[in-house]
């Protein structure tokens, strides 16, 4: 016959196993459930990433103590069953409030999450949170806002910079004092050019015209002395 101390510690190490691996845990009272509802009880969870499992509490103090969580026992008492979450715990959460709804004998004591013990209180707003799809939905539609509005600054960005470096430029240009123009000196009046003697053209030197050959004066006829000439 095996040892029973020895089916113990390796219960303990079982129990141990599933707090240290699990994300979350929830522990529940099922006094007065019968092995058919438990069964469809268990059917759920799985479905959901959950795994109801049932130890001696005795057992389940010795493991969660050397898990670090000594102040599970004020939990483990009356017939215990505990859900091993491996997921959305939210979801599982769910399942557990959903049954007890319909089933007033299994009442939900608290649980653990991650390594963070929980009450009843605690366990039922985790089961208020949206599923795990739901979140990742919110979580995506809100990144893809701040995207696209990111898109659109950084098209704008150039645009945006080209404007202000022009509007700095031109509130620098206004700024700064305009030179005052320097007077520019009067032209001297430039020494008027002496102007050269035109050279006088020679004078043409005039022929002496050629004397015209005076025509001789014929001699007249004498004529003949009248008497009173002679007489005179």
């Amino acid at each position: 016959m095996d040892n029973p101390r020895s089916e113990k510690v390796a219960v303990v190490g079982e129990v141990r196993q599933h707090f240290e691996e699990s994300s979350a845990a929830i522990l529940t009272e099922y006094r007065g459930l019968k092995v058919k509802e438990l069964a469809g009880l268990r059917r759920s969870l799985r479905s959901s990433g959950g795994e109801y499992k049932i130890y001696k509490n005795t057992l389940v103090r010795l493991a969660a103590k050397e898990s670090g969580l000594e102040d599970l026992d004020e939990m483990l008492v009356g017939p215990t069953g505990i859900t091993f979450i491996n997921g959305d715990a939210a979801a599982v959460a769910k399942v557990l409030r959903d049954y007890a709804r319909t089933n007033p004998l299994l009442l939900i004591k608290g649980g653990v999450l991650g390594d963070k013990i929980i009450g009843p209180k605690e366990t039922a707003a985790l089961a208020e949170l949206p599923s795990r799809e739901v979140l990742l939905a919110q979580i995506a539609g809100a990144m893809a806002a701040p995207m696209r509005q990111l898109a659109g600054l950084m098209q704008a960005l150039p645009r945006n910079l080209a404007y202000g470096l022009a509007a700095l430029r031109d509130k620098l240009a206004e700024a700064e004092p305009q030179p005052v123009a320097e007077p520019q000196p009067v032209a001297e009046p430039q020494p008027v050019a002496e102007a050269e003697p035109a050279e006088a053209e020679p004078v043409a030197e005039a022929e002496p015209a050629e004397a015209e050959p005076v025509a001789e004066a014929e001699p007249a006829e004498e004529t003949e002395s009248t008497p009173s000439d002679e007489q005179a």
